[in-house]
Order: C-alpha cells, then structure tokens, then sequence
C-alpha cells in the first residue's frame, strides 16, 4: 500500500434527538472524515469520532485534527505499507491519541480490502454473514418518553437494549423499566459516574438481571473495578477503561470484569480491537462493540468488526435512521429483526453519498 493523497474532512450533522449521558448531551454531531486515496484513485474512508469536548476521553474532534495534520499522515503518506495491520506499529511512538490513529489506521483497512476485492470483514477475519444488534438509549426527559424509545426498539426487533444511569437517575428507572419490560435483555451505563462508597446501590441492582453494568467506576480504574467485581453478581463490563491490549490483559488477570466493549475508535484501531478480540476469547470473556454515535463510515468499520467470533453480545451499531434523517453512505446501515445483513462489495461496502458528505462538510483539507 503506498497513499498518495490525504483529505480531512470536518462534518457538521444534526441527530434526529439529543443524547443525553451522565456527563453531557449531544445534538449536533461534529466529526471527521479521513479518505486515503492510492495512485490508482482507490479511496479508503474512516471516521474521527472524537467529541468536541473531552469528556469521553481527553481527546476531542479538534486535537484529532492536529494530530492527524502534524504527525500521523507525515507517517505514513508516500510510504511504502505492506499490510494495514502494520500503522498502529507505525504510529506507536505517538501516545495515545487513539481516536485520531483509528481515523486513519481504518480508512488504510478500507482501501487494503478494496484494493483486494474482498469485503472489510473478511480482510479482518470475520465469519459472519449478519450481526445481532442491540440499541442505547440515552437519558430521556421523561419515563413516558423512555418507554416510547424502547417500545420503538423492540418494534424494530433489537436484541438488547441499554439505558444509561447517572446518580439519583438509578435503582428507580431500572426497577420501572423491568416492571414494564420483565425479559427485556437489559444492561445500564454508569459511564463512570460511581465509586465504591455507592457498593450498596450497586449490589441493589443485581435484583434486576441486567445483562451487565457497564463502566459503574472511574474512567481510568481497573483495580477499583476487580474489587467491585467480587462483591456484585451482575457482570461489570469495562469501556472507558480499556484502551490497549495490555489494559485488557490486566483486567482479565485482575478479575475485573466479565464483559469488555470493544470501540475500535478508544483502542487506536482495527488491529488493536482485534488483539483485544483474541485475548478475550482465549480467556472466556464475552465482548460486544459499542458506538460513538458514528455517521455511517464508522458504523460501516464497526459492523465489519463485530463479524469476527467473539462478539457474541449484541452491539450498540443501531441502524443509521435510529440517529440521523440522512446518512453520509448509501445504502443506509440498516437493521432487520434485529440483524444487520454483511455487505458483500469490496471495502466497507457502503457508497458514500457525496452530495450529503458535500453539504455537511463545513471544514476540508487535502495533504499530498
């Protein structure tokens, strides 16, 4: 693989309703999209997933483009590749910055498969010809209005849903939801807003079987996490936490959860997710892919990658109309009874939609 050309693209998109978690809302998703194009004019497109405030990780929409600008692309543009899985190797002197390394690494995996004539999920080793899917919901500002988004999901035939938790927003919407819905496969988000001074409410939800609990802790906690672990029956599955192999490695050691969500965008990529795939399958621990709110280049990445064997939990990649009027690809990604049907064309197998990718690019630039 040798790239020629790379663009950057700032979009600017409008949810269809605001996503409410414990630590902030969204409407209008700004993102990036990186496009690789080799001298044959093979394009390979990836997504910046980055908020524009950091309050996921540190990184936001604004320092990906630095990072992408100033160090990665001078790192791999007109540099003979030989295999996409070899970017995170090349990009390992940079620390962290994992969502602006997958913007690009993915985009290199995208044009690989396409130069290959095969499917992104197959060039990854995937076996699936469809993924189970399941829903997030964010914080709704009613009960009635809860109850409305799950009613429309199970309608839909998502295969699980999840809700997000906050403190005083809890045992309360948990035990309504189950009263509504007794076997609705349920989990909750805490999105780190917990600490161990709230054990009792924690081991309150264990009544409620939830599927897990989902980063009940600190952002940057493993330890605290294993201790958890040992005192609650309900599976904690770690998010936030985890953003390398060896943080995966540690917490499998530690005992510190019985889930991990593998994001593709918080672990610096493709190869990095699928590292994470691997060890966590050779130790029994179930993952599942969860979302960033991702237009449909990233959610296209993330529906390849949830093909490989162990994602045997259903993931957050909800089909494209469950977020946006229009979509930046074509067709839209797209959920029936609760499965995404596998792409055959080479690449993400998507078209994107240039007219809509046009229209909602506020920012560009091409480095060559």
């Amino acid at each position: 693989m040798k790239i020629d050309h790379v663009t950057i693209r700032q979009l600017k998109m409008r949810m269809k309703s605001p996503f409410v978690t414990s630590f902030g809302s969204v409407q209008d998703k700004q993102f990036l999209i990186v496009e690789v194009k080799d001298a044959n004019g093979l394009t390979g497109y990836g997504e910046g997933v980055a908020f524009e405030v950091p309050w996921y990780t540190e990184e936001t929409m604004k320092t990906s483009w630095h990072l992408l600008e100033d160090f990665l692309i001078p790192m791999v543009l007109h540099k003979e590749i030989g295999h996409p899985s070899e970017v995170s190797t090349i990009f390992h002197s940079i620390r962290r910055n994992n969502m602006a390394k997958a913007a690009i690494e993915t985009a290199m995996w995208d044009l690989y498969a396409k130069q290959n004539k095969i499917p992104l999920a197959t060039a990854l080793g995937g076996m699936r010809k469809a993924v189970e899917v399941g829903v997030s919901i964010g914080i709704q500002p009613t009960t009635a209005k809860l109850y409305e988004k799950i009613d429309h999901a199970l309608k839909e035939g998502y295969k699980r849903i999840k809700v997000k938790i906050k403190p005083g927003l809890d045992i309360s919407l948990i035990r309504a939801i189950r009263e509504r819905y007794p076997e609705v496969p349920l989990m909750a988000d805490a999105n780190s807003c917990y600490t161990l001074e709230n054990l009792p409410l924690l081991k309150a939800l264990d009544q409620y079987n939830l599927l897990m609990i989902e980063q009940p802790l600190a952002a940057d906690d493993i330890l605290e996490h294993a201790k958890l672990q040992k005192q609650i029956k309900t599976p904690i599955c770690l998010d936030e936490s985890i953003c390398s192999y060896d943080d995966a490695k540690t917490a499998i050691e530690l005992e510190s959860c019985g889930v991990i969500n593998i994001k593709y965008a918080r672990v610096g990529g493709l190869t990095e997710a699928k590292r994470i795939h691997n060890l966590c399958e050779e130790n029994n621990i179930k993952v599942w892919c969860g979302g960033m709110l991702e237009a449909g280049v990233g959610r296209a990445h993330a529906v390849a990658l949830t093909t490989l064997s162990n994602f045997v939990l259903p993931g957050d990649t909800a089909g494209s109309s469950h977020y946006w009027e229009e979509d930046i690809i074509e067709p839209k990604v797209e959920v029936k009874e609760g499965l995404i049907n596998i792409p055959h064309e080479p690449g993400i197998g998507y078209r994107i939609n240039f007219s809509a990718l046009d229209r909602y690019t506020v920012k560009q630039h091409q480095y060559s």
